[in-house]
């Protein structure tokens, strides 16, 4: 193996693929977890699966080797030391350089992120123009990228201006929890959430909503840990009827339960369907918002028991099963050192569900250096825009005076620091420039464009015309007609 060089673990494949299958004997079901041994370094987990007795699972992982090493050792095993027997077949190991990992992020991008556009130029007797100036400018992105954003961004007219010339998406970091519109009993105020919303609104910014509630009891206001039984499923029920009443259409999203996954002080006290009930009031309340189970450690590790790629989507099918309207996957991104063939692997599985996969809360780990946090973020936000099922990305970067959660894109004067220069570098590959050209003898000039909304000039001797048009997913050229 050389240290350059990426693997993507495809110990087992689709049922129709020959990639390769885990099956158990000795329990009903069990975690299985592959880590990988070299010469001089340890992977503690690059895959799992929930295995279970008397058929084959699909275990999909992936791992990158950081040092020169003359073998390596794969091994599965049971994550909870169950007295099992593991069987296997069909297990392939597909290395890729880092060169040929690029190419395929570049290929999947100039084919699901791009399209390509002809415009045809005629005049009113549709007589085709040869040699008319075409100028061709994108003015907004399909795809969402953004950040969380906090009540420090009011009445800050630079970090106003520095936001919305980047992003065309947000999320209120703390402002819309329960702690901060309601921290005493009957005491609610959306004040300060509603001064966000009208930057949002003034700047064309998309807004997801975070959240209605969070089953760590640690971030649960005191009066509602006080509180039992009927009081309690009260309290709950007016929670969700006050925010989603007031936003109703407002945030294209919400994240229910948050962290369900890891916690679950709402089930504990008011019974196993009372995460069931909380999607059902949301999805009535707001039937056109998009419903998130949101959670972290699916994406980032797959060392995490509690949120395995195979519990969450476990969780996801036993919520449909109760009746729940279940709309998207929400992965926090709460990341150290990322593994970009393991997150392939896992966002892969994840998108046989077929539902909108969005990374919500993107962040790298200030136990490293700010260079090292730049280098890193790019090789998420990379990975993560160019699969196919991820519709948005949001970073975890609202700025306070004595800092960000983990990681900050500028210091306090709105001077980038190096995961800005990261974030602007892939923004500026992610815009179609300007374009500019002239019609062909056929009358036609084509190019390839990011999915957008765009603004065309077409001149031809003294005659001018602009016009507008979008540019949406598809396999197809997109042709537009411009008549002079």
């Amino acid at each position: 193996m050389r240290a350059t060089d990426r693997f993507e673990l495809l110990c087992l494949g689709f049922i129709d693929d020959d990639d390769g299958w885990v099956k158990i004997q000795g329990a009903e079901s069990a975690l299985i977890k592959a880590s990988l041994k070299s010469q001089d370094v340890s992977y503690d987990c690059i895959g799992t699966v929930i295995a279970k007795h008397g058929c084959w699972s699909f275990l999909k992982g992936g791992f990158v080797v950081t040092s020169p090493s003359s073998f390596s050792f794969l091994t599965l095993q049971n994550s909870d030391d169950k007295q099992i027997d593991i069987e296997i077949t069909s297990a392939s190991l597909q290395p890729f350089t880092e060169q040929q990992w690029r190419i395929n992020q570049q290929h999947i991008i100039n084919t699901q992120r791009k399209r390509a556009v002809t415009i045809h130029v005629s005049d009113e007797h549709g007589d085709k123009l040869q040699g008319a100036a075409i100028n061709i400018e994108q003015v907004s992105k399909d795809f969402p990228f953004g950040s969380a954003i906090a009540k420090t961004i009011l009445g800050n007219l630079p970090y106003q201006n520095w936001f919305a010339k980047r992003f065309n998406a947000a999320v209120f970091e703390n402002e819309l929890k329960w702690y901060a519109t309601e921290p005493d009993q009957g005491r609610v105020n959306y004040t300060i959430a509603d001064n966000m919303l009208e930057f949002i609104r003034a700047n064309q910014i998309i807004a997801r909503g975070h959240n209605i509630f969070w089953e760590d009891p640690k971030y649960t206001p005191q009066w509602v840990r006080d509180l039992t039984g009927p009081e309690l499923q009260s309290a709950v029920n007016s929670r969700i009827q006050s925010l989603m009443n007031k936003y109703k259409e407002e945030f294209i999203h919400w994240n229910v339960s948050n962290e369900m996954l890891h916690f679950d002080f709402y089930e504990q006290q008011l019974g196993l369907n009372a995460t069931l009930h909380f999607y059902e009031i949301a999805h009535m309340s707001d039937p056109l918002a998009t419903l998130f189970l949101n959670e972290f450690n699916v994406v980032e590790t797959c060392s995490d028991v509690n949120s395995t790629v195979d519990t969450y989507i476990s969780r996801m099918r036993e919520l449909e099963r109760g009746g729940v309207s279940m709309d998207g996957i929400g992965l926090e991104g709460h990341f150290t050192i990322p593994n970009p063939p393991l997150m392939r692997a896992i966002l892969d599985k994840l998108a046989t569900l077929g539902l909108p996969i969005w990374l919500t809360e993107v962040d790298i780990s200030n136990t490293l250096g700010q260079e090292a946090q730049a280098i890193y973020l790019e090789e998420v936000l990379r990975e993560g825009f160019s699969h196919p099922s991820v519709n948005g990305i949001m970073l975890w970067t609202a700025l306070h005076p004595n800092g960000c959660y983990r990681m900050c894109l500028t210091d306090n004067n709105f001077q980038n620091l190096p995961a800005g220069d990261t974030v602007d570098k892939l923004l500026k590959e992610r815009q179609t420039g300007e374009v500019q050209g002239q019609t062909d003898e056929h009358g036609s000039y084509s190019f390839y464009g990011f999915l957008g909304e765009y603004k065309v000039n077409v001149k031809y001797n003294s005659r001018r015309v602009n016009s507008t048009f979008s540019l949406c997913g598809g396999d197809e050229s997109k042709h537009y007609n411009i008549q002079l």
